[in-house]
């Protein structure tokens, strides 16, 4: 009795798909070889049959942690807007955002590592979390790294309407009446909530020296401060500059070590003698999955080698504010290892510690 040969045939092109091959129409008389063996070993020997697909052969998944607007969703998506013609293929953004960007880091981390889901990894997800969240259900170096993308300098900001002019004026009040302001950020254990302490404590003020608003990502902490729901907030130039620019918000000061040129009359840290602050800045990175194969590590490292040159990636990161800065897998290992034990120590001396 001849067998049902559909179930056999939809097993087997699973089979060839999960190991990143594809299969040629068979020939109808195999349809009905009911042993998958067989049929497997037939076409390794007739080597004509199958053909591996080289990587990317359809679109990747580049998850941003955090929600749409924000730094990460700027830079993923300015990534995936220039890598092509890098890497020979596309890239999709996909925001998963919440838990201070540990919910898109996870999912990421649990993803097959086949290449075809990357994390646009930042500072706070994969740095700060990992110094300062207790029973974080990943570690900073769980990931494949690939390769880091670009330097995000922080800008301390209040809306366009303060009364506060120059970073002076700001500590002057938060000095004279400690406790009553208030500022936004994207979550405790985030580089905004960092940059903002930094400043407390630069300024000699305690940690309770102002109260801190945490949103849901950078993009909802600048739309509070435009709404007028906090006094100021500490956030990624990258989520910064349009609303600079657009006369909404006022810059006081950047981290950056010299002025930024799409930001010329905005002062430096250095510049207003509060060195600290320089010590917090964004970053944006690409990350795998754990064990992400060798080919897909080589393609990217090539890919990334090309970036460095891609004039329209370039300037699309330094037009918000970014710093390109493309490094290899290997120096991003020491870069993120060095990230994470700057803020274990800042978070010890702020007694910053999240459960």
């Amino acid at each position: 009795m001849r067998r049902p040969h559909g179930r056999s045939s939809s097993l087997l092109s699973a089979f060839f798909r999960r190991l990143g091959i594809s299969c040629l129409p068979l020939p109808k008389p195999w349809y009905d070889v009911p042993d998958l063996v067989t049929i497997a070993m037939l076409m390794m020997a007739s080597g004509a049959a199958c053909a591996a697909d080289p990587y990317p052969n359809h679109p990747i998944t580049l998850v941003a942690p955090f929600t749409a607007g924000g730094d990460s969703d700027i830079a993923a998506r300015n990534l995936a807007a220039h890598v092509r013609d890098a890497l020979g293929g596309t890239m999709v953004v996909l925001n998963k955002g919440g838990a201070n960007g540990a919910i898109g880091s996870q999912y990421v981390h649990d993803a097959a590592p086949d290449g075809y889901t990357l994390l646009l990894a930042r500072v706070g997800s994969q740095a700060v979390l990992p110094a300062l969240q207790k029973g974080l259900t990943y570690k900073w170096d769980d990931f494949t790294f690939i390769g880091l993308l670009e330097l995000n300098p922080m800008a301390c900001v209040v809306n366009s309407k303060s009364r506060y002019h120059t970073l002076d004026d700001l500590v002057s009040d938060l000095k004279g009446r400690p406790g009553k302001l208030n500022y936004s950020t994207s979550g405790p254990a985030t580089v905004l909530n960092l940059a903002s302490q930094t400043l407390l404590s630069a300024a000699g003020l305690p940690k309770a020296g102002a109260t801190e608003i945490p949103y849901k990502g950078g993009a909802d902490a600048t739309t509070a401060l435009l709404a007028g729901e906090v006094d100021f907030s500490c956030n990624n130039v990258i989520s910064l500059v349009g609303p600079i620019k657009g006369g909404t918000l006022r810059a006081l000061v950047t981290t950056s070590p010299q002025r930024l040129p799409d930001l010329p009359d905005v002062p430096t840290a250095r510049e207003l003698h509060y060195p600290q602050l320089e010590s917090v800045n964004g970053w944006s990175a690409l990350y795998g999955p754990p064990g992400l194969p060798a080919d897909v590590k080589a393609r990217w490292a090539k890919a990334l080698v090309a970036m460095k040159t891609n004039q329209d990636w370039l300037s699309a990161v330094r037009r918000v504010g970014s710093v390109p800065n493309v490094l290899s897998a290997d120096d991003t290992r020491k870069y993120v290892a060095d990230q994470v034990a700057f803020y274990t120590t800042l978070g010890k001396k702020l007694n910053l510690e999240l459960n």
